[in-house]
């Protein structure tokens, strides 16, 4: 058997020329109904459907536009239904596609559609407090991720549809987020929180996961910069969320490995030798740095942090001889656990919510 060919990207390659390689890549391999997992409205599609949005914005490719609109058609119909598995908060992240559609195409199906997914997070069961349910098989808990899958489609609905009353809805569930996945010593973020401290991996004085998981906190800290980017001027909640974001970005760059300038798929334990540098939290780091720069929240020299991990992803990210771009090192879909758990977890390669990642990255740090 013969090893597949492999060309490395040269390291001189721009953000957006990279950008437009990676969705290339998935574009030419799959048709908008076919991305998977076909036929379902979730957010492996929608994280990768989002950087497209991102792309056609920055650069006006229709191209761009018009595969995801398809893809959102396949799954939506002309009353706003859609092929979705309820319960869970990863339903909701794909919502996002919703609101460039309903702004640019004159059918009334993407506002209805997203009514529904706001509703369907009004049902949605949570802790005593008030906080989501990551999933109805996930009774009493709360992962950090799901911050994200929720958090920004309120926020984006609050700040389009003008119902301001959204915006406290999304800054009270990541107010109960941080309160119960907070590190102090490391100013991270565990993956999870337990109420009734009934799973095996739930501390059993607070609740918390032992893990801090790359990907989650990724999720967590793009959210925050997407808050503040939606977050109204004068509304209190900037002077809560903007500390907390700073602090954060703060200890997010004290992990960053100095050597090839990514991250770890257990963010704190860099030194482990079975731990490993994992590419989608590293292209979420680099956006929400970026992001923070370009909107005036973080010192410039934040950039740096960004630009080095961009040229780490260069070091790994490769051609195959089809020509398409290759993202390895992406963690595949992962629930909860122990260190062992984590750094066991199988990897995969063009795997969406890292590919949509990655455009994001390329997209943020192209405008900077």
């Amino acid at each position: 058997m013969f090893e597949q060919t492999k060309h490395q990207v040269q390291s001189t390659t721009l953000p957006l020329e990279l950008g437009r390689e990676a969705s290339r890549a998935i574009m030419e391999t799959y048709s908008p109904q076919q991305l998977p997992p076909a036929g379902r409205w979730h957010y492996h599609q929608g994280v990768f459907l989002v950087g497209l949005t991102q792309l056609w914005q920055h650069t006006g490719e229709l191209k761009y536009l018009l595969y995801m609109k398809d893809y959102v058609d396949h799954l939506v119909d002309d009353s706003g239904n859609l092929l979705l598995e309820r319960g869970e908060l990863d339903s909701v992240q794909a919502g996002l596609l919703l609101f460039e559609l309903d702004a640019h195409c004159s059918e009334a199906r993407y506002r209805r559609a997203a009514d529904k997914l706001l509703h369907l997070l009004y049902t949605q069961n949570r802790t005593t407090e008030g906080g989501y349910w990551h999933k109805d098989r996930y009774p009493y808990q709360m992962w950090l991720d799901g911050l994200y899958m929720g958090g920004v489609f309120t926020m984006k609905y609050a700040s389009q549809y003008e119902q301001p009353r959204l915006f406290d809805d999304a800054l009270f569930q990541e107010q109960l987020m941080r309160a119960h996945t907070y590190d102090a010593a490391t100013g991270l973020y565990y993956h999870a929180w337990d109420e009734r401290r009934s799973m095996p991996w739930a501390n059993p004085s607070h609740g918390r996961s032992p893990v801090i998981w790359g990907r989650s906190l990724g999720w967590y800290a793009l959210s925050l910069v997407e808050f503040l980017d939606l977050l109204p001027q004068e509304h209190p909640g900037r002077l809560v969320i903007t500390p907390v974001f700073l602090q954060l970005c703060e200890a997010i760059v004290t992990y960053q490995d100095p050597r090839h300038g990514l991250w770890y798929q257990v963010m704190d334990k860099g030194e482990q030798a079975d731990n490993w540098p994992e590419t989608s939290c590293s292209s979420l780091f680099i956006y929400t740095l970026a992001k923070g720069v370009r909107l005036g929240y973080l010192d410039p020299a934040y950039l740096s942090h960004a630009q080095r991990g961009y040229q780490g992803l260069l070091q790994v990210l490769y051609f195959n001889e089809q020509g398409h771009l290759v993202m390895p090192d992406i963690c595949i879909g992962t629930g909860v656990g122990d260190y062992k758990h984590y750094v066991e977890r199988p990897k995969c390669e063009n795997d969406l919510h890292g590919v949509g990642a990655l455009i994001m990255a390329c997209i943020e740090l192209g405008k900077s």
